[in-house]
């Protein structure tokens, strides 16, 4: 049998500068979700999912606020649209949990749970939550292609999976099987990233359409 998604608990205690800094938060915004953000699923659960996609970390007035990833800042915009294109999602996205988004064969999994601060995990805490990250990768028994959205997130989903980061080494649109999964590798979505020009909308969207080819071959 697959190992099962585990979702650390709101109160997680395992990394102490992101608790502290989630009790800043939880002071600040008391309405804020502020705890560890979960995945999110399809309305089939674990055993519907063939595309994972494996963000950072919540961004604080974000998924940290929403409790939903890549929910309430801009890389959710860019995101959901492009899931919605390609047929991951339907094109409900709001920025909102009660907007009637739901994704279609598609996971989306964070590799740090929790907001860090500057929005850089230490590679401690990265350590720390692939407790989370493996167990969740190999709980979804037909998944086919993971989607990386960064360095950080590429190379915690490769300790993952039990593959050596000089195996499939990470760079935008990069495609590499391991493990017998596809694993595609992309700038993150974030704002800095497609308003400096290094990551573009149809950068981002041939990523998927990589993704949506090997799906359907």
């Amino acid at each position: 049998m697959p190992t099962r998604i585990i979702e650390p608990s709101r109160d997680c205690p395992l990394c102490p500068r992101l608790v502290a800094f989630r009790k800043v938060w939880r002071e600040k915004e008391p309405s804020w979700h502020n705890a560890p953000v979960p995945a999110f699923l399809p309305p089939g659960g674990p055993d519907a999912v063939r595309l994972a996609i494996v963000g950072l970390a919540p961004g604080v007035r974000g998924a940290n606020r929403t409790g939903r990833p890549f929910t309430g800042d801009y890389a959710g915009m860019l995101l959901y649209r492009t899931l919605s294109d390609f047929g991951f999602a339907n094109d409900r996205f709001d920025a909102r949990t009660d907007d009637g988004l739901e994704l279609y064969g598609t996971a989306i999994i964070n590799a740090v749970r929790c907001v860090p601060p500057e929005n850089k995990p230490v590679p401690a805490e990265i350590n720390t939550c692939r407790q989370f990250l493996t167990p969740g990768l190999l709980g979804f028994e037909n998944l086919a292609v993971i989607v990386t959205l960064g360095r950080i997130a590429h190379e915690s989903t490769l300790r993952a999976l039990g593959t050596k980061l000089t195996a499939a080494p990470f760079s935008h649109g990069g495609s590499h099987d391991v493990a017998g999964i596809r694993v595609i590798s992309s700038y993150h979505c974030s704002r800095y990233n497609t308003n400096t020009g290094r990551l573009t909308e149809p950068m981002f969207r041939d990523v998927f359409a990589s993704a949506s080819t090997y799906l359907a071959g």
